[in-house]
């Protein structure tokens, strides 16, 4: 197939500006979107916004194949548009955030949506990409063209980069068919019984694709074919809801996020214990994921997300900035990730071109 009305080749352009950082030691910001910026820190002092937007358009897809190679200026939206249109869809489910959100945004932040427990993250989809390196070299990566080097799986590690190491130009995704068959329910139910539930389900093989729990009520998703979703929501039982509701969940558009209070996210293991939060929490991927407002102090939630076996991550960078106006949205790293980190900026980016300092003022 063929999309030249959403075409537009901007990589000459991207690759002159990335060799003149190099030649002249400037440090490069990357953007797409911008629907991230939030996230991380803010751009390094001296640095220079490349835009990638102007970079997209899909370059191959062909349904029967379920793989889509498309440039990272791409949005998100437009993307989904497309797939929906040949009845599939990205099972990762990423935010869109207002529809500014670009592809190659959505694989260098990672962040996928409330189908990630049961389909996977954006980085199992990625099958290949083409970056351009801290030197100015326009390569491919995975996918049908060449192996990586030196070791690296270098396609995935662009995955929830935030565009560290390289800048990304175009990707190549697994897609899957769009499930024949969707109904939403809704419990009421304790959050202890919530859970209890949901693992009595995985047991039993239904097809959940998507659980939250938010002031004792549990919404599932059911897909799959007609048959087995039809058994499934009749042994759930529960009301019926609108599947309008997994988007506000995954756009953070439900009433739970008005609140003004900040807003963190924790990542946690399944079986974490439903101990008391300090604050309104949202529980999202069958409890893995909760979202969690409140007024407490950044360290007190880090604390408690790690005594919980996960991290946290600030999603109101304002109030990390009054804890630490030096810090991160991240959860600080221990000494042999941070190890890693710097390792892997010190081979693949080696003059420190891009996004120096986004995801930790250290590197």
């Amino acid at each position: 197939m063929k999309y030249e009305e959403f075409q537009y080749d901007d990589s000459d352009r991207l690759i002159d500006a990335v060799a003149n950082a190099r030649a002249t030691q400037t440090a490069l910001s990357i953007r797409g979107g911008n629907t991230k910026a939030f996230l991380g820190r803010p751009r390094s002092k001296g640095a220079v916004e490349i835009d990638t937007r102007r970079h997209r358009g899909i370059v191959r897809y062909e349904p029967t194949e379920l793989v889509v190679t498309v440039r990272a200026g791409t949005p998100v939206g437009e993307l989904t548009k497309v797939l929906e249109a040949a009845g599939q869809i990205l099972p990762c489910e990423p935010p869109e955030f207002g529809g500014g959100a670009t592809v190659g945004g959505m694989v260098a932040s990672g962040l996928s949506g409330p189908r990630r427990p049961w389909s996977g993250a954006v980085r199992d989809f990625v099958l290949g990409c083409r970056v351009i390196t801290g030197e100015g070299k326009h390569l491919r990566f995975g996918g049908e063209v060449m192996k990586n080097v030196a070791g690296f799986d270098v396609s995935r590690l662009m995955a929830g980069s935030f565009g560290c190491l390289a800048l990304i130009t175009e990707v190549s995704l697994k897609v899957l068919p769009r499930p024949r068959a969707c109904q939403s329910r809704i419990l009421e139910l304790s959050a202890d019984a919530a859970m209890a539930e949901l693992r009595s389900w995985r047991r039993s093989a239904l097809p959940v694709t998507g659980a939250c729990f938010f002031e004792g009520r549990l919404v599932v998703r059911l897909e799959g074919g007609a048959g087995s979703v039809s058994a499934a929501a009749d042994r759930i039982g529960g009301e019926a809801v609108e599947q309008d509701f997994w988007k506000q969940l995954r756009e953070h558009e439900l009433p739970f996020f008005d609140d003004p209070l900040p807003l963190w996210r924790l990542s946690l293991p399944v079986g974490a214990p439903l101990s008391a939060l300090p604050g309104k929490a949202l529980l999202d991927w069958g409890g893995a994921q909760r979202w969690l407002k409140s007024v407490e102090d950044s360290g007190t939630i880090r604390r408690l997300a790690r005594e919980g076996g996960g991290h946290a991550v600030s999603y109101s960078p304002e109030a990390e900035a009054d804890f630490d106006p030096d810090g991160s949205s991240f959860a600080p790293l221990q000494s042999r990730l941070s190890h890693l980190h710097r390792a892997l900026k010190a081979r693949i980016d080696p003059n420190r071109v891009f996004n120096p300092g986004r995801l930790y003022a250290e590197f």
